[in-house]
């Protein structure tokens, strides 16, 4: 029996709970899961059930050797290890017309596919400092919210809502049925951020460090822009955290700073 104590402990890095019970009475709790472990060839009918909830639950998972969840915990977790969230994820659906009916200009950060932990927490930490609403990521593919990302965000991670998603093209139309213009950030775009009206209700999208933003994202976009850069620079693109941030402060030029 469990009686909803959670088999949970605290590596360096990330709050665990293991067990496939542990986890299905988690996630019915209304934990916040950023997603399931299992072991590859893992059976068995409570697997099954815990499997479904997490699909019915759209909680990312993955399959890996035994050994890799050996080295998460020595404890018995049947198969199956759940990181959890030191955030709760919100709804874009309610933060937005919230947003339109304080009167306020809706501001929000889309990142597609950021994968590392740091650049995550520097990118939110940015962007509480810039006034964003919401940063929203994507459900697979995403660096993991934990203690490191809370970190390097300095605390930001705990007041900035961060709203996931399977699909991000489906979120970025409904933005755009929502009024605001969707903005794209890749280093070959012709058009500068200089050139953008940054006064609208706007949506910043950063892509991934090494591949940028995917193409059918890309192409959902309203505008694709670039940071303009020295001719003569030997590197021909930025660090995602430190593009990030020039474009959250080119917004925050144009709306304060008269």
């Amino acid at each position: 029996m469990y009686n909803n104590i959670f088999h949970r402990e605290k590596n360096k890095n990330n709050n665990l709970i293991y067990g496939i019970r542990a986890i299905t009475e988690a996630i019915n709790s209304g934990k916040d899961i950023d997603k399931v472990v299992f072991q590859r060839g893992i059976s068995g009918q409570i697997f099954k059930d815990l499997f479904a909830l997490v699909r019915e639950k759209n909680i990312p998972f993955q399959y890996v050797p035994i050994e890799r969840l050996n080295r998460y915990t020595r404890g018995n977790h049947q198969g199956a290890i759940a990181f959890v969230s030191p955030i709760p994820y919100q709804s874009i659906y309610d933060i937005l017309p919230s947003i339109y009916e304080n009167g306020h200009v809706p501001f929000l950060l889309l990142l597609d596919r950021v994968t590392d932990v740091r650049n995550m927490g520097a990118i939110v930490r940015s962007a509480e400092c810039a006034g964003v609403d919401a940063v929203i990521i994507p459900s697979k593919n995403s660096a993991q919210i934990n203690e490191d990302a809370v970190k390097t965000s300095a605390g930001a991670l705990f007041s900035t809502p961060v709203c996931r998603y399977d699909n991000l093209v489906e979120i970025v139309e409904y933005l755009q049925q929502s009024g605001v213009q969707v903005v794209g950030c890749n280093e070959k775009a012709s058009k500068s951020c200089y050139e953008l009206n940054c006064t609208l209700p706007t949506c910043i999208v950063m892509g991934n460090e090494y591949e940028g933003i995917t193409p059918i994202l890309a192409q959902a976009c309203d505008h694709i822009v670039s940071i303009p850069m020295a001719k003569n620079s030997a590197i021909d693109s930025l660090n995602v955290s430190v593009a990030t941030g020039i474009m959250l402060f080119e917004v925050c030029r144009q709306r304060f700073m008269k």
